[in-house]
């Protein structure tokens, strides 16, 4: 590759301007000269200075794993573990061990004897001594034999010493304390019992059958590497890698419940390369899909891998407790632990200043993903909750002492309670605008709540935290659906800087569940298993999928694990934290106690509902904003007259509003004829405005009738 680079020339020399007086070669005056070629000038340049950046990265002096309490807290625990196992394990056996070892004993006892035979005559020197004679080396057998009679004099009188001390140390004992004899007797017999035993059968074996797992080396990664069919991957292993500029650029080290490897990939080929065949990965690791994680490097080069390779999938590991479920405070404004990555590091959240998303198929732990973010919010004691549950199964349940509002279920009664709870937090929004804008820049400089203001409880900024489980079920319902679709696509887009915290989960991810105004302004997403790259894309933004960001990978084993985007600037996999639902009414009463502290029980956890305010009656508005002489109208002026009367409600509608309001009720919209500001007259889709009293006529009866 150097010579190819070597061989690059450019030519940037320019001939000077031919003269009167010049003739060039190769002109019509001069056909028979050939133009001369300049040299060509390199491209490297040799008297090029390097950058002169060098950067170290010094491997630390202390263990990670010492440096880290929790770290070396897990440590310890693990092998007290297992020395407990053992030790309960071989104990409870301990009778039929020494049972057995009494049975081997005469074995044991013949062995011993026959190698203090084979020691004390020196047989292992006979073959030297028979060979000596054969080969009639006379020197040699009269200096082996010398040795074997110095050798037999010497290990006999040691083994005569050892017969008299022992039958006297017996003697002795049997006298003066007959019970150490007989445990001396005792360990004597399991002893031989223990040398009488057959090598292939011990009678003592592992408490624990350990499972072997192959240790990390660089070259099960490269053949890892080569087995996902990249073909510039597979090029470079096979020339060795540094010519295509693959390279490992550390050791591979231990990195918490696993290994980690740093390399290089060849020129042009990125992390997400690899990230997409990570079931071939695995594969050719021989792991399990949940053991291996490639990822890429933030703080180097767009080619930079780190694969971590996991002892036991991440759905296996035992994960650290949730540091908040016994003990401690919360500041929204402030990063939060609520999981774990594959390496089991502490992962955090913001959620202040931001909307969520939360998008899966069901049964893979949405809903307690969305209690766990709720419980971290009810830690706060200055923040309002709003939590309502359309499953109607009580999974928000454990909340209710601390919810300003919450309603569980989908019926119409359910639905009206909501759509209620949310024109407050409507007139909210709006008075809060007002708030920061008349305050002066001194104190509210950026033009959004801050922790602040949240403490003045005066000014009334305090955070508010919104949740919606299922979400799909209200924006869907056929009355209320479009009203509680708007004023939600507002706290989405306005909340955030007015401390309104929107939280929207979801098993359905599609546009009418997620409608654009919510999942387009969303800054954390989270999404655990979904089935295709469209649900993929909706949660997590567009192009997710394409970049090797995909929440189909997950098995339906990998319950609460899930792909987190906007904190930070890379997503990340997170295993959240486990909270059941005893471990949520624990921390909701000690969330209930810092309310009470703070003065912070409000609504529905003291029993008090929503006021009834006025809101969308989209029927009888429509009616109204028809003249007397107007028999149809274009659903532009329809919704222009709407805002224009009643901002408060219709001024977000815009004329793709009008129509979807009106369906549900039966009102089409048409072709009509109306005459613009101008004079001149056109056609374009409207409202007839004999369909619309008919639609009320329709529902008033219906009413009537309920």
């Amino acid at each position: 590759m150097t010579d190819t680079i070597a061989r690059t020339t450019v030519d940037i020399t320019k001939p000077p301007e031919p003269t009167t007086e010049q003739v060039l070669p190769g002109s019509r005056e001069n056909p028979s000269e050939q133009p001369e070629q300049a040299a060509p000038i390199p491209v490297d340049n040799p008297q090029l200075p390097a950058p002169g950046v060098t950067t170290e990265k010094r491997r630390p002096i202390i263990a990670p794993w010492l440096r880290s309490r929790r770290d070396l807290v897990a440590t310890v625990e693990r092998a007290a573990g297992h020395a407990w196992y053992a030790t309960a394990y071989h104990g409870l056996r301990s009778p039929w061990y020494a049972a057995q070892l009494t049975m081997m004993a005469p074995r044991g006892a013949a062995r011993l004897v026959t190698s203090t035979n084979r020691w004390l005559w020196d047989r292992e020197a006979a073959p030297l001594r028979d060979y000596a004679v054969r080969t009639e080396d006379v020197t040699e057998y009269m200096s082996l034999a010398r040795l074997r009679g110095n050798r037999v004099r010497l290990r006999g009188l040691v083994t005569v010493v050892a017969c008299v001390f022992g039958l006297g140390f017996a003697l002795w004992l049997y006298v003066m304390a007959p019970e150490f004899l007989y445990a001396f007797a005792a360990g004597g017999v399991l002893t031989l019992g223990y040398f009488g035993q057959q090598p292939d059968a011990p009678v003592i074996g592992p408490a624990v059958m350990r499972t072997e797992l192959q240790k990390l080396t660089g070259t099960i990664v490269l053949r890892a590497l080569d087995s996902i069919g990249n073909a510039k991957i597979s090029a470079a292993v096979k020339k060795g890698g540094d010519m295509n500029g693959m390279r490992f650029t550390s050791e591979i080290t231990r990195d918490g419940p696993g290994y980690r490897a740093d390399l290089d990939l060849p020129y042009g080929v990125v992390p997400e390369d690899v990230m997409e065949e990570r079931q071939a990965l695995a594969s050719g690791l021989r792991r399990k899909l949940g053991c291996v994680w490639p990822s890429g490097d933030p703080d180097e080069h767009e080619g930079r891998l780190i694969l971590w390779v996991g002892d036991k999938p991440m759905n296996e590991t035992t994960k650290p407790p949730w540091p908040l479920l016994k003990d401690g405070e919360v500041d929204l404004f402030k990063p939060v632990v609520f999981g774990n990555d594959q390496r089991m590091r502490d992962i955090v959240v913001t959620l202040m200043f931001a909307s969520v998303v939360i998008g899966s198929i069901p049964r893979m732990g949405k809903t307690f993903l969305l209690r766990l973010l709720l419980l971290i919010a009810a830690l706060d004691p200055r923040a309002e909750l709003y939590g309502f549950d359309f499953k109607g199964t009580g999974d928000l349940g454990p909340l209710e002492p601390v919810m300003h509002r919450y309603r569980s279920g989908e019926d119409d009664e359910d639905l009206l309670y909501v759509l209620h709870a949310m024109r407050e937090l409507k007139e909210e929004l709006r008075r809060r605008a007002k708030v920061i804008r008349s305050l002066p820049k001194s104190r509210c400089p950026e033009s959004k709540v801050t922790p602040a203001l949240a403490n003045d409880k005066s000014l009334g900024l305090h955070p508010i935290v919104v949740g919606f489980d299922e979400c799909q079920v209200p924006f869907e319902h056929e009355k209320y659906g479009a009203e509680l679709e708007s004023i939600a696509t507002d706290l989405a887009k306005r909340g955030p800087a007015l401390g309104i915290i929107g939280m929207f989960a979801t098993q359905r991810p599609d546009a009418k569940s997620l409608p654009s105004g919510i999942s387009a302004n969303a800054v954390l997403r989270f999404c655990l298993k979904v089935m295709g790259h469209t649900a993929n894309d909706m949660v997590l933004g567009t192009g997710a999928y394409k970049a090797g960001i995909r929440a189909t990978m997950f098995s339906r084993s990998d319950r609460g694990i899930c792909w987190m985007s906007g904190e930070g600037d890379d997503p990340l996999i997170v295993a959240s934290a486990f909270v059941d639902a005893p471990g949520a009414e624990l921390v909701v009463v000690r969330a209930r106690q810092l309310r009470e502290a703070y003065g912070n029980v409000t609504g529905h956890a003291i029993g008090q509902g929503p006021s009834e305010s006025r809101g969308m009656d989209v029927l009888g508005d429509v009616a109204k904003v028809f003249h007397d002489d107007e028999e149809q109208l274009w659903c532009e002026r329809i919704a222009a007259r709407l805002a224009e009367g009643w901002p408060d409600v219709y001024g977000a509608w815009t004329t793709a509003s009008v129509a979807p309001a009106l369906k549900p009720w039966g009102v089409a919209t048409a072709d009509v004829w109306a005459t613009s500001e101008d004079g001149k007259g056109t056609t374009k889709r409207g409202i007839k405005r004999a369909d619309v009293l008919a639609a009320i006529t329709r529902r008033d009866a219906d009413r009537a009738a309920a």
